[in-house]
Order: C-alpha cells, then sequence, then structure tokens
C-alpha cells in the first residue's frame, strides 16, 4: 500500500468535521449517498396567496437540500446498523448543509476533481456494494432507479460532490500546525480528574528476511513493463493494461490512478520518478520496495501530479524460499545462544529497511508513536506476539504480504506499558495528537463562521425554528 490512512468518528458540527477527515473511502461513500440531491423539484404551488416550492427545506450556494435527503440520511444510517433514536431532523439538516457548503467552496476556491478520478471511486464503490448486495441489479433497484445507467450517472453526481467536500476539508487543515508551547498549554488545561486514561501497550521488533529474486526474474518484469510502454505509446491505453496487470491492489479500480504531491506519503523511489517526469510522459521501468513500476503522468496542476502506474512483481522461486527459512533460523539461534542482541542483528541481518536502523523497533502506522495499544492492535500482530514472555524471540513467521510478497520474520516484544493516566512526557506523541485535532477544530470553525456569513444561505418552513450549532439563519 503506497498510502497511509486514518480512521475516526463523530456525531455533531465539530464531530462532523472529524468524520468528514478521517473516516475510510468506503463510509465515506456510504455516508455521502444520503447528502445527495436526486427528487425533482415539484411544481410551485400556491397556499394562501404565499408561494411555496414544495419539498425544498434549504439552500446552500448552488445546492438545494430536500425534505426528503434527511428521510435518506435516517434510511442510510438504519442500515449501517446505527442508531437513530437521538438525531433529529434538525440534527440531520445541519449535517447536510455542511457538507454542501464544503462543496459550493471547494468550487468557488476552483479545486479541481477529475471525471476520471470520479469515475474511479465510483467503479471501486460499486464493486464493494456489489459485493455486498450480491448483483448490480439489486443494487440499482435498492436506490430506486429504473436502470445500471441512472444509477451510474446518479452516483457519479454524488461522488463527486463528496470528493469536492473532501479536498476542501483537506485545504482546510493541511496548513494547521502545533507548537511544542501550544501543545504543553493544551495539556495544562486539562484538569487532573480529567486527563484521558490510555489502555495497555506494548513496543514491538522484528527482523525480516526477504527471499532473493533471481536477476532472470527481474529481467522477465522489466521487459513485460518495456513492452506495456511501448504498447501505450503506440495508441494502446494504460489505465486498461493497470486493470489488466498491475499488482497494486489499491490503484487497481482506478485504472493505476493516484494524485500526489511532494508532501504526498509515497515511497521516495517512486516520488522522484513521478516529479522528473512531463505531462504525457511513461518512465523506464523503476525499483521499490514494492516491486517494479512504470508511471505514465496525465496532469501537472501546480504542485500535484495526476498520474497512473502499473506494477508487477517478480516470482519467488521454493529454493529462494528455503534459503531464506535457513537463513532467519541460524539468526534466531545466535539470539537465543547470546550470540548477539536482537537489535544488533536487527541492524546487521534484516531485509526491512524501515526499522533496520532502529534496531528493529516497529512503528504504529496510526500513531507514529513505537507503541501499539493492545486493544487497538491489528489481529495478525496481535496473534504473533500476545503469547510471547519478556525478550522471548518467535519461531520463524512465514507472510504473504500486500502484493504477493513473501518474508520471515521474527518477532519480539521489547517493552510493556501498563494502563495508564495521560503523563506529559510519557505520551507527548499522543497529546500532540489531541492537541491538533482541536486546533483543526478550531480552524474549521473559523472557516465555517466566515463562509457561512458571505455564501447565500436560506431555510425554509418549520426548519428555521431549528437550533442549528452554525449560524445558518445568519441571525
Amino acid at each position: 500500500m503506497l498510502l497511509k490512512t486514518i480512521q475516526m468518528k463523530s456525531v455533531n458540527i465539530t464531530i462532523a468535521f472529524v468524520l468528514f477527515l478521517f473516516s475510510t473511502t468506503v463510509m465515506q461513500a456510504q455516508e455521502i449517498i444520503k447528502d445527495s440531491v436526486v427528487a425533482p423539484v415539484k411544481k410551485v404551488q400556491s397556499t394562501g396567496g404565499r408561494q411555496k416550492i414544495d419539498g425544498i427545506i434549504a439552500t446552500v450556494g448552488d445546492y438545494i437540500i430536500l425534505d426528503s435527503d434527511i428521510d435518506k440520511s435516517y434510511l442510510e444510517i438504519s442500515g449501517q446498523g446505527g442508531s437513530i433514536k437521538d438525531i433529529t431532523r434538525c440534527q440531520m439538516l445541519g449535517k447536510l448543509m455542511e457538507d454542501k457548503l464544503y462543496a459550493h467552496q471547494a468550487v468557488q476556491d476552483s479545486i479541481k476533481v477529475t471525471d476520471a478520478e470520479v469515475k474511479g471511486m465510483m467503479d471501486e464503490r460499486i464493486n464493494y456494494m456489489v459485493g455486498q448486495i450480491g448483483s448490480i441489479e439489486k443494487v440499482v433497484a435498492y436506490y430506486k432507479k429504473d436502470s445500471e445507467e441512472e444509477f451510474k450517472s446518479y452516483f457519479f453526481d454524488i461522488l463527486k460532490e463528496q470528493k469536492l467536500s473532501s479536498e476542501m476539508t483537506k485545504k482546510i487543515v493541511e496548513e494547521v500546525e502545533i507548537t511544542p508551547e501550544e501543545v504543553r498549554n493544551f495539556f495544562k488545561s486539562i484538569p487532573k480528574d480529567e486527563l484521558p486514561q490510555f489502555g495497555a501497550e506494548m513496543e514491538v521488533a522484528q527482523i525480516v528476511v526477504t527471499p532473493k529474486i533471481s536477476d532472470a526474474e527481474k529481467q522477465k518484469v522489466i521487459d513485460r513493463l518495456k513492452m506495456f510502454k511501448r504498447e501505450v505509446e503506440e495508441g494502446s491505453s494504460f489505465a486498461t493494461k493497470a486493470v489488466l496487470y498491475s499488482q497494486d491492489k489499491a490503484s487497481v479500480p482506478n485504472g493505476g490512478y493516484y494524485k500526489m504531491n511532494r508532501k504526498t506519503p509515497f515511497v521516495k523511489e517512486f516520488k522522484e520518478v513521478a516529479f522528473s517526469l512531463q505531462e504525457g510522459e511513461i518512465s523506464e521501468p523503476f525499483e521499490t520496495e514494492f516491486g517494479y513500476h512504470i508511471i505514465m503522468v496525465d496532469k501537472i496542476k501546480g504542485q500535484e501530479v495526476e498520474l497512473r502506474h502499473i506494477l508487477l512483481t517478480p516470482s519467488v522461486s521454493e529454493d529462494a524460499i528455503q534459503v531464506a527459512k535457513e537463513k532467519i533460523t541460524l539468526i534466531r539461534n545466535k539470539i537465543v545462544n547470546k550470540e548477539i542482541s536482537f537489535a544488533d542483528a536487527a541492524r546487521t541481518e534484516s531485509d526491512q529497511k524501515e526499522t533496520r536502523a532502529n534496531g528493529g523497533v516497529l512503528i504504529n502506522p496510526k500513531t507514529q508513536d513505537t507503541r501499539f495499544e493492545l486493544t487497538k492492535m491489528d489481529p495478525s500482530l496481535y496473534s504473533q506476539v500476545s503469547n510471547l514472555k519478556d525478550d522471548e524471540i518467535s519461531q520463524p513467521i512465514f507472510e504473504t504480504g500486500e502484493n504477493d510478497k513473501k518474508t520471515y520474520k521474527l518477532i519480539t516484544v521489547t517493552n510493556r506499558i501498563n494502563e495508564h493516566t495521560a503523563d506529559y512526557a510519557t505520551d507527548y506523541i499522543k497529546i500532540k495528537e489531541l492537541a491538533l485535532k482541536e486546533k483543526q477544530i478550531k480552524a474549521v470553525g473559523k472557516w465555517f463562521n466566515e463562509k457561512i456569513k458571505e455564501t447565500y444561505i436560506k431555510v425554509l418552513g418549520e426548519y428555521r425554528d431549528c437550533e442549528f450549532t452554525n449560524n445558518w439563519l445568519k441571525k
């Protein structure tokens, strides 16, 4: 996986922002379905000399919200197993208006979302829904559409709005930074009896041995990628080849598509090649820890690059796997016999670049800390370490990871931290994360106050009696 993701959940306006920023892509797709405007606007009716547009309950910039959109929101939450008992129609309308304001302002700020990008998202979401429901026909029926074409047109608009909203949110918070002094003041502001409790944690280290790939297998992959490049230059579709042949499962549904800037957390070699190409140019095959790639740049927009890539991973022979097993068994024996420490063995013998220099210590991808909270630990990692005693070394573990990459590893627990009350020195990284989120939420609140003032917003009928968190009524 070339990109890292973070997940969070929430409820009201500030919480809604966190949900929008940190939820997974599938949940975002499901959530945004309820926010779309799909029902036709009915004819203007006369009611005692007053004009009423039946169905429309709010307008935010260029977007309208129908009363039926709130009903769809309730259905979506219920369909996902959530409780709607304590969610009022006013609260639901407030959340819908937040989403519309994000999308409206994204258009005003000239944030671009390409049709190819949205189509890739749509294909991924539809494949997921088909897997859950059973067939595309059932998905179309569930959304009460007359045809697959009508459903896809409807869903395309939903996802485009969702992507605009997501990009707008990202733009608001991407420049929010926090200083150590702000972190300290944040921690001091928390009453002692309200300090957060952190669960039991552990620090884990590993040594990885990767079976060696023969030069012949590497050359086969390089030659195949060169053939793909030549065929695309002669008129074939790069996106189609990515769908058919690429082993990067994350980008296959999107035709190998990624959008990135220099801060996007791609591996170094990938970024270097991506930013060396011109629009329409295809790279020569190059190697990263994931395998061999070719990249084609679609568009360059300022500091951002839109690209497609194909990843192929060379095959590993059974002989190479056996050699790797023998090597890691020998390393384990040396550690157990006290001939070398685990940390030194990791520094000199491990094939994993990310952990080698740090004595094999793993970094938690969710927190960027070395600690793993037991209740939130990846189940596969937990199963490997849960029964290890202090300083015990696991037996060699054979794994087939992403893109069918095969490895052997040894794993050990280097430190255990019991459940405890937050401590500034010990838990600085976690406290910094909490402080940053609070500052981001304040930045979003300030943004809402400013944009509501300058955007055309109207709430109609009984909804004008709602007590909104945001000043939608501009009182």
